[in-house]
């Protein structure tokens, strides 16, 4: 049976591993796909092995970066603070005079640009500077709840129908709840883009054992062959005018919350995002 549209034939089977079979789960909307839950293979204890290590490396390797970070904004920022304010008073000195207005057009693009420049140092010392994670024992619904209620009229605009699917156990895990909601914003942010002709976009919680788990599964476009080995690469992006930091910037958080993030896709029809946490 289908509910309100979505194509759950495709959708569901990117929730890899939703939940376990004995998980109590409930549908704010749509209603439960019968036979949906799974049960989801037990990792290995080396592939659980080789993961930390891999998790450890990257977290050591950005605390460096995040050292010569704080260094490159200094030498950065502050030049271009000063061109930025040069050229607004150039711009207003070309207000008025007579046959300048391709040296006026000039400036607001050298403006842009800066102001362009500026955000790209932005963007790139939230990723790698540091990180300092206030962590506290955080009803994941609830965040989810929150996050979704703030983000409905965004896809609403974008006609997208967003779902939550949440757990009745109400799993309380240690976060950092601004950083988990920019992870998972970015997320959204990301699903939308994937649906520019509208879609289904739905958030999942679950707990199996000691680990809780949050999807975020769409049905757009999917990941593009041959980018699923590079999606979490920092500046890499198919998009225009992406800055390629958004899932580089969402693993990293998962990441220094003892977390890990994978993904399923299937071209054309979806993709899912799985955020895995400890409970404890």
């Amino acid at each position: 049976m289908q509910a309100r549209g979505l194509r759950y034939d495709s959708f569901h089977r990117l929730l890899i591993g939703t939940r376990s079979e004995h998980a109590r789960c409930t549908m704010t909307e749509p209603p439960a796909h019968p036979g949906e839950a799974t049960a989801r293979p037990e990792d290995s204890a080396a592939d659980n092995s080789a993961r930390e290590r891999d998790r450890r490396d990257r977290v050591q390797q950005l605390a460096r970066l995040g050292e010569l970070a704080g260094g490159l904004a200094h030498e950065l920022k502050n030049p271009l603070s000063t061109i930025k304010l040069n050229l607004q008073l150039l711009q207003e000195d070309l207000v008025g005079l007579p046959g300048v207005e391709s040296s006026r057009a000039r400036v607001s693009t050298l403006r842009k640009e800066v102001d362009r420049l500026g955000h790209t140092l932005d963007d790139f010392l939230r990723f790698a500077g540091r990180l300092e994670l206030h962590s506290k024992p955080t009803r994941l619904n609830d965040l989810v709840r929150d996050l979704v209620d703030f983000f409905r009229p965004q896809s609403q605009a974008a006609n997208i129908r967003l779902h939550a699917s949440l757990c009745q156990e109400e799993p309380v895990c240690p976060l950092d709840p601004n950083l988990i909601k920019q992870a998972l914003l970015n997320l959204m942010l990301n699903a939308v883009q994937a649906m520019p002709e509208g879609g289904d976009l739905i958030i999942r919680t679950h707990v199996d054992q000691s680990r809780v788990y949050l999807d975020v599964a769409d049905t757009g476009s999917g990941v593009a062959p041959g980018a699923e080995s590079h999606i979490f690469e920092a500046y890499y992006t198919t998009k225009k005018g992406g800055t390629g930091l958004g899932l580089a910037t969402t693993r990293r958080i998962i990441e220094e919350h003892r977390g890990h993030i994978s993904f399923t896709s299937e071209p054309g029809k979806g993709t899912n995002f799985r955020l895995d946490l400890p409970l404890h």
